[in-house]
């Protein structure tokens, strides 16, 4: 009994998270397409959910500049149901589909400079916010109880983290300038795990999969980018512009070179898209596969039943997975990103490193 409790708390949010988008009407055939995208693209309001027949939404600031009228600043209460307001409007149909367009007087519609506060925008510095509370409230803790005093609750779960993470990973992977880079390191590897944890939970404050987008990754990408090649000693340049390869292969025509300068560019890229790509992928399956159970809504109540149940058992399969690729991108992004910034550090990893390393593990 207590299993099934554990079941339906994981399984039923889902459902009523998503029923409200293609349950209105009966008699409209259910697109899966516009559903599984809708639920990836971002809006100017939150929805929270849906009482009855009423949507409760979280309306967000919209920030415009207009290079005819300037800066407008407004809720974007003003553009639900598709109205105008200062004669701005969503687009629903166009090259930007979703944005806010401003209509001329002459009629033609144009794209204001946008800083809005959209749906992920908000989750992202929700987010934030969290990792920010939990870090600081565990550090408070140890701060106010001191070295000698064990910490409990949060400060202890953090500890344990921080420790592990450092241990078997950072030092490890960056090798002996690895305090330069923990706290970085350390940050990104808690902004991904909260994000992820939060794009599971299937009801308002969560359910936006900020790391699901591919803005949020290219930034954080980009971070590493910066960490690896800012930071990258006389070895690691030397590596790349005269690697350690016959002569014919660099002069005259530099073709390890160029192959060493592309690599600057493919490993931050390769960061971006495992990241972007699994988290997508994943909450796309559950959605493809709680859709199912509306699929086959007309097929008869043999048809529909059985697939209700298998669509279930695998939506819990998936949700579960989940958790731990939440944990696992999580991991991989910051290990390659140490992994990098190691190999980039001038004299890589000495023989003493390399075997205090193999000692622990």
């Amino acid at each position: 009994m207590r299993r099934m409790k554990y079941i339906l708390a994981f399984v039923l949010p889902v459902l009523f998270s998503v029923q409200p988008l293609f349950a209105a009407d009966g008699e409209k055939e259910f697109d899966v397409k516009s559903v599984v995208l809708e639920h990836f693209e971002d809006s100017y309001w939150w929805h929270v959910g849906t009482f009855g027949t009423k949507e409760v939404n979280l309306y967000l600031p919209v920030i415009l500049h207009s290079p005819a009228t300037g800066w407008h600043c407004f809720s974007s209460r003003n553009l639900s149901g598709g109205a105008s307001y200062q004669g701005f409007s969503i687009a629903s149909d166009g090259e930007y589909t979703g944005k806010v367009v401003e209509t001329l007087a002459d009629g033609t519609t144009v794209r204001p400079f946008d800083m809005s506060v959209t749906r992920t925008v908000a989750a992202l510095l929700l987010n934030s916010a969290i990792v920010l509370a939990v870090v600081l409230t565990a550090a408070r803790i140890h701060r106010r109880n001191g070295i000698k005093q064990s910490p409990g609750g949060i400060a202890a779960l953090m500890e344990w983290a921080v420790e592990s993470i450092e241990d078997d990973l950072i030092k490890p992977a960056v090798g002996d300038n690895w305090r330069r880079f923990a706290p970085y390191l350390l940050t990104v590897f808690f902004f991904i795990l909260i994000n992820n944890f939060m794009s599971l939970i299937p009801f308002f404050p969560g359910g936006v999969n900020v790391t699901g987008n591919i803005a949020v990754t290219f930034v954080l990408a980009l971070a590493s980018f910066i960490a690896i090649n800012l930071f990258g000693g006389r070895a690691y340049w030397k590596d790349i512009f005269w690697p350690e390869v016959p002569t014919w292969l660099k002069v005259p025509v530099p073709f390890m070179p160029v192959i060493e300068f592309i690599g600057i560019f493919t490993k931050p890229f390769a960061l971006m898209i495992r990241l972007f790509a699994n988290m997508l992928a994943g909450h796309a399956a559950i959605i493809c596969l709680v859709c199912i159970i509306f699929v086959t809504a007309g097929m008869g109540a043999f048809m529909n039943g059985t697939m209700s149940a298998v669509a279930v058992l695998f939506a819990i399969f998936m949700n579960c997975l989940e958790v731990l690729v939440a944990f696992l991108q999580a991991y991989v992004f910051t290990m390659l990103s140490g992994v990098f910034i190691g190999l980039a550090q001038e004299g890589g990893k000495d023989k003493k490193t390399i075997s205090k390393t193999n000692n622990k593990q």
